[in-house]
């Protein structure tokens, strides 16, 4: 049996973080720093992104929609229409948000990505 399919397109998530995310304009605006995976669906839901900070000191998080970013291999890198200004105007979270489906929808809405768990 002759292999016609195209190469895996899976990645470990241990490759996925640190991984720099770019804005349109193709300037760095942060970075990947892990994963929030649906433990029902298996999908990816958010990537917690790292912006600022100065060698890990002083370094903000904020939940981006896994769909608003699309991997670009020329830049071995990810891209996003979004800004750090649009990711610190997000919905305000709180310490449970990963779990809060209200906070979920609104953050989604706002972005304008599908619901990850339809």
């Amino acid at each position: 049996m002759t292999d016609t399919l195209a190469p895996a397109s899976l990645v470990s998530s241990d490759n996925v973080n640190g991984t720099v995310v770019f804005g349109r304009d193709g300037t760095e605006i942060g970075h990947i720093d892990h994963l929030m995976i649906d433990k029902k669906s298996g999908k990816v839901a958010y990537a917690v992104m790292g912006f600022g900070g100065f060698l890990g000191l002083g370094e903000e998080h904020y939940p981006v929609p896994w769909d608003a970013l699309k991997y670009d291999p020329a830049r071995d890198g990810f891209m996003t229409d979004i800004d750090e200004q649009k990711v610190k105007g997000a919905p305000e979270r709180n310490d449970n948000w990963h779990t809060d489906r209200a906070w979920q929808e609104r953050s989604l809405d706002y972005y304008g990505v599908p619901y990850y768990w339809l």
